[in-house]
């Protein structure tokens, strides 16, 4: 347990003297930060998760016997050196306290972020809202494209996700994105389930937002249960790459063929280009040539024939003259 100074005893007891009222000044009970906060269990309240009807819509009744005992609505025992009206999330434990002051707190059972979406630090309630549009962000429409149908938001409702109530953290003027909202799936109850949002069941929400002041501190421990020392974000997902675009088959190219060379179409001129004008142009006689003059081409003399060499052969001797006509080239015979 945490000890108590002097002084811190001494403020109490003051601050109970002069007024009756939730004490708004900072208490002293001082929780180091190497020590995680603390609470004592009480008994749970009954007849606080019937069936109600608000601005129109209805809010069903949830099941005590369905909702385990730490889970439920309780006051319990808890040492803070925050003042009355902050809000302390333990998402180790699954229960977000609102501090009353006199070391007491109401608990509440939630749902946090699941493996992935963790994260820790303070914020501040800078809005709320009744039944709130919900509109999920681009990262959450791409991880499940079915939520691009509430890209411009979905209206309040009881199947709205942020349920009846909704106050909306910002840490040094930033909006991350972090809410305590209801929500109409109650058995997420003590869970780790959300992207990162605390959620509450619809009927506790509407509790606390009655009791919530506008600009409330609110504190997220760290994993441990620890007290942070500053903003713990979870790190982004990673981004999806585009796809690759197909490669195109590179296609052999062929030789250079030789090209023919393009026929030329002359068109003849118009049969009106080719009408002599009218003038009269003058007759022009033809040049008289000379004759031509036709000189005998010289041939090369032609070279000797030798003479044929006397022959050695004898003589035939003539033929005895035929007295009569040969018959058949023949003499006859007489």
């Amino acid at each position: 347990m945490f000890d108590v100074s002097l002084r811190a005893m001494l403020g109490l007891s003051l601050a109970a003297g002069l007024s009756a009222c939730v004490p708004t000044q900072t208490t002293t009970v001082a929780a180091p930060s190497a020590v995680p906060l603390v609470a004592a269990a009480s008994v749970p309240e009954t007849g606080v998760y019937l069936a109600t009807s608000d601005n129109g819509f209805s809010v069903p009744a949830v099941d005590p016997a369905k909702v385990p005992d730490q889970f439920q609505r309780q006051v319990v025992d808890f040492a803070t050196a925050e003042v009355p009206g902050t809000v302390v999330i333990n998402p180790a434990t699954r229960h977000l306290y609102f501090v009353t002051g006199d070391g007491k707190a109401i608990r509440y059972g939630i749902s946090v972020g699941k493996a992935g979406f963790e994260w820790s630090g303070e914020a501040k309630v800078t809005n709320r809202r009744n039944w709130p549009t919900w509109t999920p962000p681009p990262e959450m429409i791409a991880r499940k494209p079915e939520l691009s149908k509430w890209e411009k938001g979905q209206p309040g409702g009881p199947s709205n996700p942020l349920g009846a109530r909704a106050l909306y953290l910002t840490t040094n003027g930033v909006d991350y994105g972090y809410r305590i909202h209801g929500t109409p799936d109650w058995w997420s109850i003590g869970k780790n389930a959300s992207s990162g949002c605390i959620r509450m069941i619809n009927q506790d929400v509407m509790d606390l937002f009655t009791r919530v002041p506008d600009g409330a501190k609110v504190i997220v421990l760290n994993a441990d249960g620890s007290v942070p020392s500053g903003l713990k974000l979870p790190p982004p997902a990673p981004k999806k790459k585009a796809p690759a675009p197909k490669a195109t088959p590179a296609v052999a190219k062929a030789p250079d063929a030789a090209v023919a060379p393009t026929p030329v179409t002359v068109t003849a001129p118009a049969a009106s280009l080719l009408v002599a004008p009218r003038a009269t142009l003058p007759s022009v006689k033809p040049a008289t040539l000379p004759s031509p003059v036709i000189v005998p081409a010289t041939l090369p003399a032609a070279a000797p024939v030798p003479a044929a060499a006397p022959s050695t052969q004898p003589a035939p001797a003539a033929a005895p003259a035929c007295a009569t006509p040969l018959v058949n080239g023949i003499c006859p015979k007489l």
